[in-house]
Parts: structure tokens; C-alpha cells; sequence
């Protein structure tokens, strides 16, 4: 399970984050293009805009339930 002390900077604040568990596997960026980016020098996701409309919230979830090392929280901060 995702780690919020140990989520990556790089995360907009909000609900959705990623922690130093993420294996670069393009999962979450393949499900949710619009929300998260590759830190390219680091080799790991993070969140880069929180979900907006339910369409982005359906995507974002499915990407934390498809995580295979579970490195994407939703229980960051909700502002």
C-alpha cells in the first residue's frame, strides 16, 4: 500500500500520489494519460494533475487498483 510520508515531490497536492514504490512500469500512464507523467531522470511516475471529472476519477482509480507494487495512493491531501 502507498505511502503519503514517502510520496514523490514531484505529486500536485490532492487526493491521488505516488510513493518510492513505483517500478516505472507505464501502467498508470497508459490508464490515465491526463494525470500522470514519468519523472524521466528518476524513472517513476507521479501525479501531475488531479482528477477533474468523474471520467479522470474512473481512470485514476483503476490505475491504483491495476498497480502492481501498489505505489498509488488516494488518500493524500483532499485540497
Amino acid at each position: 500500500m502507498a505511502d503519503k510520508a514517502n510520496r514523490y515531490p514531484e505529486n500536485v497536492p490532492g487526493k491521488y500520489y505516488v510513493d518510492n514504490q513505483c517500478i516505472d512500469c507505464d501502467l498508470c500512464r497508459e490508464t490515465a494519460p491526463d494525470n500522470f507523467k514519468r519523472n524521466e531522470d528518476g524513472g517513476y511516475s507521479y501525479v501531475y494533475k488531479q482528477p477533474e471529472t468523474p471520467e479522470e476519477e474512473a481512470r485514476c482509480k483503476e490505475a491504483k487498483e491495476g498497480c502492481p507494487v501498489e505505489a498509488i495512493g488516494d488518500d493524500g491531501d483532499t485540497a
